[in-house]
């Protein structure tokens, strides 16, 4: 059974790097000057091997920009990404365990082409938010919905009315984007899906049932605020990436999963935190986008 799962591994791997040479020929432009900036679903915490400019931004090798720059062929690629950052990091130098990440706009220079942005799951604290509380609310109502209720004030859900917010820190930075590199094909990635459409995995996913369809429903909320932005923009695009990750949610079986649960994978993923296979799947989604 286990050279069954390593051979279906080479397999996909092989059928991932063609698909993405064959969508990088397809392209209507190539690129040569590649900046990414984001947060941890862009700079993929513990996915082997990590990039040491600094070490515990937690940016791998093998995360989706990595990816689109080796199928893109692009001359230049910088990955300025970095676990924890807001969208104040575009303009703020964040700190970091032994460290500091420069302002992640400084990576922009006037002859970039290509920048990818995967921000704003981390303004106001929203993503850390729900990990970090609705785990252990579960026990009190499992098959209820503790933790919306926790959020929901006056009738009013306060992770949303933070989200609204989000939305305009991002169209301020596209702003930024334009304005230091005016000739760049912007792409604004969207957040893959963390829980299923249907059904529970508790001990992969230990949100109470009816939170389940509460978190879906906050990160259609972020992913559409965030499309909102660009729309509003004007000049970026949004590229979708939690529709195509239908099926890969945490509680897809072994090899199907785009992102990690609640615990920390050492060589694989962080926990609520995308695998390799995860960064592969956007990266995939990436390219199909730019044929």
């Amino acid at each position: 059974m286990r050279y069954r799962r390593v051979l279906f591994a080479a397999v996909s791997t092989v059928v991932l790097l063609i698909a993405s040479a064959t969508a990088a020929t397809a392209t209507t432009r190539s690129y040569r000057n590649y900046v990414a900036l984001g947060d941890s679903y862009t700079s993929g915490p513990l996915i082997p091997l990590p990039r040491l400019d600094p070490l515990f931004c937690g940016k791998s090798t093998q995360n989706y920009p990595s990816m689109l720059a080796a199928a893109l062929r692009v001359r230049s690629f910088t990955d300025i990404s970095c676990g924890g950052a807001d969208t104040t990091n575009m303009t703020r130098r964040q700190s970091v365990t032994l460290g500091s990440n420069p302002p992640q706009f400084s990576a922009l220079r006037s002859n970039t082409d290509l920048v990818t942005v995967g921000i704003g799951g981390n303004d106001y604290g929203v993503f850390g938010t729900l990990v970090g509380t609705c785990p252990s609310l579960r026990a009190s109502d499992p098959t209820g919905n503790p933790c919306q209720e926790r959020f929901t004030v006056g009738g009013v859900d306060t992770i949303k009315a933070k989200i609204a917010d989000t939305g305009k820190n991002v169209e301020k930075v596209l702003a930024g984007v334009h304005a230091r590199s005016p000739r760049a094909d912007v792409l604004v990635i969207g957040y893959p899906r963390i829980a299923p459409e249907r059904g529970y995995c508790p001990k992969i996913l230990p949100f109470a049932e009816g939170d389940y369809a509460w978190l879906n429903d906050v990160e259609k909320t972020l992913n559409s605020a965030i499309e909102k932005a660009v729309a509003a923009d004007g000049k970026a695009t949004f590229v979708d990436t939690f529709g195509p990750s239908a099926g890969h949610d945490a509680c897809a079986p072994n090899g199907a999963a785009w992102i990690n649960g609640q615990h920390t994978k050492l060589l694989a993923a962080a926990a609520y935190h995308p695998y390799r296979t995860g960064m592969a799947g956007v990266a995939g989604v990436i390219l199909r986008h730019l044929r």
